[in-house]
């Protein structure tokens, strides 16, 4: 089975030593490629180099809500830059953010940074991957507003409701599912995954964060170093989550991972067994249709994906 790690951070402090090894053992499990997401200009370049060194790299350049107000008055000419000279680049991360972080940033800052990316991604006719939390409301308006969006918006590590999943998908996003899913109640994930259309399904780790909410002794886990980053979450400081009711009882009880212990990609694996199960269809099957997806999704001008 081939599959197609559609949201990443590989370029992350805490692990970005690790990458190679890391790349090298996913392909190796049957994972083909991996989108790297940028986060804002002090990692650009870094995502960068590691497409120019691993083929399997699609890069991802875009200012992440958190990491808005460390964006410099000139982030947006310095982001143009990198796609004039990156023509394989997709944009990302990018999007709004109304959890406890959140809400130290200027929310209307944070929806002007991201009106303009999405008028950028729509421009460029490239895919936009999108971060959201608590903020889904919101979202929905500046996606009206935008859109739509014939190239894809993919939101990633997607919590959100399967009441606002046709509007969503009318406008042009794809679903993509993370380890988070596992931390949200059985019944509401199962409904907010069959409301889903098929063709719209992709799969992610969001590695080095979102440990899938499993046995530790049934995940390749990666030791890192915490210092280096603010961005990682234990299982009970999920992000994604809209609320404290959101987790079930099981996630409110588990005790969190030991902070040196991080996401492998190779763990799209278990995401995927996980998602398979809720939508009752066989591995390989699902396999096939988000791989696909994705490939369709990154395939445009300038992608080195295309052929894949």
């Amino acid at each position: 089975m081939k599959l197609f790690d559609a949201h990443c951070h590989l370029q992350d402090p805490r692990i970005f030593s690790l990458a190679p090894q890391l790349i090298r053992s996913s392909l190796d499990s049957g994972i083909a490629h991996f989108a790297v997401n940028g986060l804002s200009e002090n990692d650009w370049h870094l995502v960068k180099q590691m497409s120019e060194s691993h083929p399997s790299v699609v890069p991802c350049f875009g200012v992440h809500p958190l990491f808005v107000s460390e964006s410099t008055d000139r982030w947006f000419t310095v982001l143009r830059q990198y796609f004039d000279s990156t023509p394989s680049a997709a944009v990302g991360e990018i999007g709004i953010d109304k959890g406890s972080r959140g809400r130290e940033i200027d929310f209307n800052v944070q929806v002007e940074v991201f009106k303009k990316q999405l008028e950028l991604a729509k421009e460029l006719k490239r895919p936009a991957s999108v971060h959201c939390v608590r903020a889904f409301g919101d979202l929905l308006d500046v996606m009206r507003e935008t859109g739509p969006f014939p190239e894809g918006v993919i939101l990633h590590s997607y919590l959100g409701s399967a009441e606002m999943v046709p509007e969503l998908a009318r406008l042009g996003a794809y679903f993509s599912f993370s380890g988070f899913l596992m931390s949200m109640k059985l019944q509401k994930a199962k409904k907010m995954l069959k409301a889903v259309p098929c063709d719209r399904i992709l799969l992610e780790t969001d590695a080095p964060d979102a440990v899938p909410k499993l046995d530790l002794n049934d995940l390749f886990l990666v030791e890192g170093d915490p210092s280096l980053s603010p961005r990682l979450q234990t299982l009970g400081e999920n992000p994604h989550l809209r609320a404290k009711d959101d987790m079930s009882v099981v996630e409110k009880e588990a005790p969190g991972l030991p902070k040196e212990m991080l996401n492998h990609p190779a763990n799209i694996q278990k995401v995927l067994t996980y998602v398979a199960s809720l939508l009752e269809m066989s591995e390989e099957e699902l396999a096939e249709i988000s791989y696909s997806n994705a490939i369709r999704l990154f395939c445009y001008e300038g992608s080195k994906i295309c052929q894949g």
